[in-house]
């Protein structure tokens, strides 16, 4: 395959995705960014890269999208939506939501997209550290973060032949607008204030998997071991972490 690749990145109006966009046209890739932020998809246009507006949670807007599109061979599905509460407050619209977008959509846009996926090209999804270590208030953002875990292993298996890879990452906590909208009372934000990662960091290391193709990235690094270590002994990392477990 060629150096230079042609890559859609999905919510790219905004955080990583806004990021992701910018470094791979800065590094020669033709990129097509899409969102639903006109502001952002016009800031992008006036740096000549290709953007197509679109509201993913909309069947006939996501089909449009789909419609347009060229030949991909690097499709990084990035959208993503989360509201932190706790389980017995969560609203319904909240729950829909988080499912529509983070579970329902990729699924959709990954049958959609595999009639343009050139042989031998590569599926990359932001996943989250929540998908593996559940906190409270992330009851069901966290659910479904493990469901794309599940979906991912087996489309992996499902793409092989087509020498498809299938690449996920799973960052902490970003210091994004997405935890703007997560947490309106801003507590989370304050008590992962040391730990938060650049949205500019999180989108090198999504782009070069598009190098390792490798099948997952947990940033930071620690990371991943300690949701080995949660895998082992749930009870004692609970124990350990209780001042983050239960923030307010």
């Amino acid at each position: 395959m060629s150096k230079y690749k042609t890559v859609l990145v999905t919510g790219a109006t905004s955080g990583v995705g806004f990021e992701l966009a910018i470094q791979l046209h800065a590094q020669g890739h033709r990129v097509i960014a899409t969102g639903r932020n006109e502001v952002k998809l016009q800031q992008l246009k006036k740096q000549r890269l290709e953007t197509i507006a679109a509201d993913l949670t909309n069947r006939a807007s996501l089909q449009q999208l789909v419609d347009q599109l060229p030949n991909i061979d690097v499709a990084i599905i990035n959208a993503g939506i989360g509201t932190f509460e706790y389980a017995a407050a969560l609203e319904d619209a909240a729950i829909h939501e988080m499912i529509q977008l983070n579970v329902a959509t990729p699924a959709i846009l990954v049958r959609e997209l595999l009639p343009h996926m050139t042989r031998g090209g590569q599926f990359i999804f932001m996943g989250s550290q929540a998908g593996k270590v559940a906190t409270p208030k992330a009851s069901m953002y966290a659910a479904t973060k493990h469901a794309l875990i599940g979906y991912t292993n087996a489309l992996r298996m499902e793409l092989a032949a087509q020498k498809i890879a299938v690449s996920v990452i799973h960052p902490g906590p970003i210091d994004t607008p997405f935890l703007d909208h997560a947490d309106a009372t801003n507590a989370y934000r304050k008590v992962m204030k040391n730990v938060l990662l650049a949205p500019e960091a999180v989108a090198k290391a999504t782009i070069h998997t598009i190098k390792t193709r490798k099948r997952e990235v947990n940033l930071p690094w620690y990371m991943g071991i300690s949701s080995k270590l949660y895998e082992l002994s749930p009870g004692l990392v609970e124990k350990i972490g209780k001042p983050l477990f239960n923030r307010k």
